[in-house]
């Protein structure tokens, strides 16, 4: 994975734009939060192969994290805290967050054919 470049990633999303595409967006503490912390809570949110059409694709950040938005006809989805990105299999953009441990915190995927389960 290469670190996230505001432009480059922008031209890449824009790329994607008013298309039918499936996208993946996961984010997790995984069970990190509970093997260090047995009060901690594990949270996570897990979607795959949803079918959307967005309109605008945004990317925003500080130079270290990037938020993601995607505005759809009626909402957004978006995602926040990603660091690294690459293309993999079939144009298949992978947007992702890692913490400083390089664990997995968030993940964006995008692509016009579903993946694979």
């Amino acid at each position: 994975m290469k670190p996230i470049q505001i432009q480059k990633m922008q031209d890449l999303l824009e790329n994607y734009s008013n298309k039918d595409v499936y996208v993946h967006l996961e984010t997790t503490n995984g069970a990190y939060a509970s093997h260090f912390d047995d009060k901690a809570y594990n949270v996570g949110a897990y979607i795959r192969n949803a079918k959307v059409k967005f309109s605008q694709a945004k990317i925003v950040g500080n130079g270290k994290t990037y938020r993601v938005g995607l505005k759809m006809e009626i909402g957004w989805i978006y995602a926040e805290g990603l660091t690294d990105w690459t293309i993999h299999g079939d144009n298949q953009l992978l947007l992702a967050g890692h913490d400083r441990e390089g664990r997995l915190m968030v993940s964006l995927q995008i692509s016009e054919t579903p993946f694979r389960y």
